[in-house]
């Protein structure tokens, strides 16, 4: 196979991959607009709506290492075809669901498939495309797949308004149906073959996997750069943006569904610039996270400390630095990439992209709660003071990160340091101490 029809079917795979990210995204973050519609629909509190979330999350983290595990023994193309199955599956079953249990289900297992997509697609991208553009394309992988969030910001607010509850998650259903055929006929998990199998592992090859991904120091600092940088955007995307505009900052839902729209844009178009950041300066990957994680921070200190409403130009800035996270989280897999072996890549993708989702699902909880605390009883909605509060439970979050991140960037440069001397040489523009 000569490069350039290589080249061509790589694309191919990769945008059929992608596309089914960007439905996953999409049933993922349907509930952002539709969280005011749920809790009438099942007549739940705040609590019990951040459930739905929390746990759609909690399965979606707890997966990852099961998920990684699996990729790296049955292949990512067998792996997303279950995804895509059991995601379409539960989100028509949420078109149906008239009670709070039935539809708790439903989002359970969508959690279940939507983490049974991502480390997929990037492990097609490390199978299909040369090591120099694969900072790019994971990048590019990240941010169109939140296209999905847009979908459902814009989109997904139209069909829910016109077609109602039922029909708008019937059709999401249906243009999953499409892509798992599409899936069936493209995609192959590498030039070679079209479904590989890696060595079957007993529960003491699983545990030695798991240890030696764990064990590295960069698979660490991985983990706590999503952790650190993802949350703030997704709780906004997924369930707390919506009702924080509009609520919270008397917006309406038209200007608090741009706002949405234009954080996911914000994270498109950081993309690309972070990954050729990275890829120029790989010494410096965890400063630029450090960075980003302390803008985000100082933007919602702002916006929470304003008096009154934050004016529209000021909540535009917040979710564009917000969406900065998006891309910074994608740099935690630039890190598990270059520091494991490949057969145990995909394990190391599952274990740091759990970072960002248990970073997430706390956030999510913890706003809930707070939210309940501070609405008096018999109020209707939840003004604008408990937001205040629930929203400033973020900080927490950043501090622990943003500590371990500063002590596995340590660590992980002196382990460089002892295994590849040359190559922490020519990263870091030192000499080799003591050569």
């Amino acid at each position: 196979m000569t490069t350039a029809p290589r080249s061509s079917q790589a694309m191919v795979i990769w945008i059929v991959a992608l596309a089914v990210y960007f439905v996953a995204v999409l049933h993922r973050s349907s509930l952002a607009v539709a969280g005011l519609l749920a809790a009438e629909r099942f007549e739940i509190t705040a609590s019990q709506l951040s459930t739905f979330v929390v746990l759609q999350l909690l399965i979606y983290a707890l997966m990852q290492v099961p998920v990684g595990l699996m990729v790296d023994r049955f292949g990512p193309r067998r792996v997303l075809l279950t995804g895509t199955l059991v995601l379409t599956c539960a989100q028509l079953s949420f078109a149906f669901a008239d009670n709070y249990a039935w539809a708790l289900s439903s989002r359970f297992f969508v959690g279940v498939g939507d983490a049974m997509t991502f480390v997929c697609v990037l492990r097609l991208v490390n199978s299909w495309f040369p090591v120099r553009r694969i900072p790019l394309m994971t990048q590019l992988t990240g941010v169109l797949g939140q296209l999905g969030a847009v979908a459902a910001a814009v989109p997904m607010t139209w069909a829910l308004s016109s077609l109602g509850w039922t029909r708008a998650y019937l059709a999401t259903a249906a243009i999953g149906a499409v892509l798992l055929v599409a899936t069936l006929i493209v995609v192959r998990d590498s030039p070679e073959t079209r479904t590989s199998s890696g060595p079957l592992l007993g529960l003491a090859g699983i545990k030695d996997s798991l240890a030696a991904s764990w064990e590295h120091p960069g698979t660490r600092l991985g983990f706590w750069m999503h952790f650190s940088t993802q949350f703030s955007a997704t709780v906004l995307g997924l369930l707390w943006g919506y009702p924080f505009f509009v609520q919270g900052q008397g917006l309406s839902s038209a200007s608090a569904g741009l706002l949405l729209t234009i954080m996911v844009l914000s994270i498109m178009g950081f993309g690309p610039a972070f990954a050729a950041l990275i890829t120029r300066w790989p010494w410096h990957r965890s400063t630029l996270v450090l960075l980003v994680i302390a803008a985000i921070a100082a933007m919602w200190a702002i916006v929470l400390s304003w008096p009154g409403d934050a004016p529209y130009w000021l909540l535009v800035l917040l979710v564009v630095v917000c969406g900065m996270g998006g891309p910074a989280s994608m740099v935690g897999f630039d890190l598990g990439r270059t520091s494991n072996p490949v057969f145990r890549v995909s394990t190391a993708t599952g274990i740091i992209n759990q970072g960002g989702f248990f970073a997430s699902l706390t956030t999510v909880a913890l706003i809930g709660l707070l939210l309940d605390w501070r609405t008096p009883d018999g109020v209707t909605g939840y003004p604008a003071e408990a937001f205040t509060w629930a929203m400033s439970a973020q900080f927490l979050l950043w501090g622990i990160g943003a500590l371990q991140i500063w002590r596995y960037r340590r660590k992980g440069r002196n382990r460089l340091l002892r295994d590849d001397p040359e190559l922490w040489s020519r990263q870091s523009g030192r000499p080799v101490p003591g050569a």
